[in-house]
């Protein structure tokens, strides 16, 4: 399978069974709160102003507002030391060990794909050894070509709506799940399109993908 500048980590073999596609940040590894700490120790905080991150990462001493150069920067930086700030979302190790016995598993990351190989170790280390995509393309097309039309159940779990609405078009019998551990920021972000179940946390997620799979 071949999706321009993704980068797959294995060969992905999809079994005769369900298809579970994750996102990773604030869905399975934390994210704002170890970017947080991480600004923090460069003199730098993250104010829930808006659901965004340009425009809102603030020099604590001057009171600068980081440009988009110094927000790509910074999160440049923060991705190739990931594995000293991230954490698992609250539930997931188990939910995925439990959901990967009735369906097969994978990841799509929307990062740079040359920083895939310091998640993948930091995501072995986690307990979180499932396949890895990292792509900074729409992931309606990925999704789609992942899952190749079969007439089996496919989920895609994502924080972000405009993610969920790619994958809607591409893969309109996907059950979309909208999921985010930190509730600051949530509260802040655009809602996601009714179709679309708002998970509270991975119990409710996992109930949701069961509940799909039985029909």
């Amino acid at each position: 399978m071949s999706v321009s500048n993704t980068v797959f980590d294995d060969e992905i073999r999809l079994g005769d069974r369900p298809l579970v596609v994750s996102d990773i940040d604030e869905v399975v590894l934390e994210f704002l709160s170890p970017f947080r700490a991480f600004l923090e120790s460069r003199d730098h905080v993250l104010l829930p102003r808006s659901f965004r991150l340009t425009g809102n990462i603030i020099h604590r001493a001057t009171e600068h507002t980081a440009s988009e150069a110094d927000v790509k920067e910074l999160l440049e930086t923060f991705y190739a030391t990931q594995d000293r700030w991230q954490t698992p979302a609250v539930g997931v190790v188990e939910t995925l060990r439990d959901l990967s016995t009735q369906a097969d598993i994978v990841f799509l990351t929307a990062m740079p794909p040359r920083h895939a190989a310091a998640r993948r170790a930091l995501l072995n280390r986690l307990d979180l050894p499932y396949p890895l995509l990292a792509s900074e393309d729409p992931k309606g097309p990925i999704v789609k070509r992942l899952h190749a039309g079969r007439a089996l159940p496919v989920v895609f779990i994502d924080d972000l709506a405009r993610n969920l609405q790619s994958v809607q078009a591409h893969a309109p019998t996907c059950l979309l799940i909208n999921l985010m551990a930190n509730a600051e920021f949530r509260a802040l972000a655009p809602a996601p399109d009714t179709c679309v179940h708002i998970a509270a946390d991975w119990v409710d997620a996992a109930n949701a993908i069961r509940a799909h799979f039985q029909r």
